[in-house]
């Protein structure tokens, strides 16, 4: 069987208990390069097959697979983040069912919320944002004119875009092109959760000089949006004392800590 695990941000410590069981039973692990902690591979048993898929094309990775698979054997699958996105898992799955190969998939801690932990800041604040796009400046690899970032912007939601590190001029100006102020907050944080994690938060203007300044250029998330400064946002109503729930009624007299436990 083929099992796709999400490997997390970087962080040994974030990967699941499910994807570490799984390494440490897996005959074969093929990992996405770079982009994956080797760190995570000390737990492997002895004798497990390492390969790195930074090296291999789409047949090679199957060919691996098909290879252990037919011997008897387990292969894991180690993607960065979550296997979800921009992990090409589809076509691999497709491949394996036209193989009869079974597969399955643990999910991992995404880069994204890596990156909102780095900065100690919550996404969807009320009063300012409460939406998340997740999307990428396009290269080499095309995107729906209906997604391009100038079309995206027009929202005005909180943005994260991964894959586009070594493009942060252009994403800024296509940006403010679609509608967003030169003055709108933006981060940028790189490998989040590695020990040599690096992170700034600024706006669209400053955002190519600061990120030249700490060179970053790939494996780099950028945040856009009005939640990236985390100010002026109203409290939730969750925790309101006049906002009633199924479990909490409004204008009700102060408890004490006892009422709780």
């Amino acid at each position: 069987m083929v099992h796709f695990v999400g490997a997390g941000p970087g962080a040994p410590d974030l990967i699941t208990l499910r994807g570490q069981a799984l390494l440490k039973e897996a005959d074969c692990v093929i990992y996405a390069g770079s982009l994956v902690n080797p760190e995570l591979l000390r737990v492997t048993k002895e004798g497990c097959r390492i390969c790195n898929s930074a090296y291999m094309t789409l047949d090679e990775v199957i060919g691996v697979m098909k290879e252990t698979e037919s011997a008897g054997l387990m292969t894991v699958r180690l993607h960065t983040g979550d296997p979800s996105l921009y992990g090409a898992v589809r076509e691999q799955m497709d491949r394996l069912d036209s193989l009869g190969i079974s597969w399955d998939v643990t999910p991992g801690v995404s880069s994204f919320c890596a990156a909102a932990a780095s900065l100690g800041m919550e996404y969807t604040l009320p009063g300012i944002s409460q939406s998340v796009i997740i999307t990428r400046m396009e290269g080499r690899t095309a995107v729906p004119e209906r997604e391009s970032v100038r079309e995206l912007a027009s929202h005005g939601a909180t943005m994260v875009f991964f894959l586009s590190a070594g493009m942060i001029p252009e994403l800024c100006q296509a940006l403010i092109s679609g509608g967003y102020a030169a003055d709108t907050p933006a981060a940028v944080v790189c490998r989040a959760s590695w020990p040599d994690e690096l992170t700034a938060v600024t706006d669209l203007a400053h955002l190519p000089e600061e990120a030249e300044r700490l060179e970053i250029r790939k494996t780099a998330l950028i945040i856009v949006g009005k939640a990236a400064a985390q100010t002026g946002y109203s409290l939730s109503k969750l925790y309101d004392p006049s906002f009633s729930t199924e479990y909490r009624t409004a204008g009700k007299s102060p408890r004490t800590l006892s009422d709780f436990t």
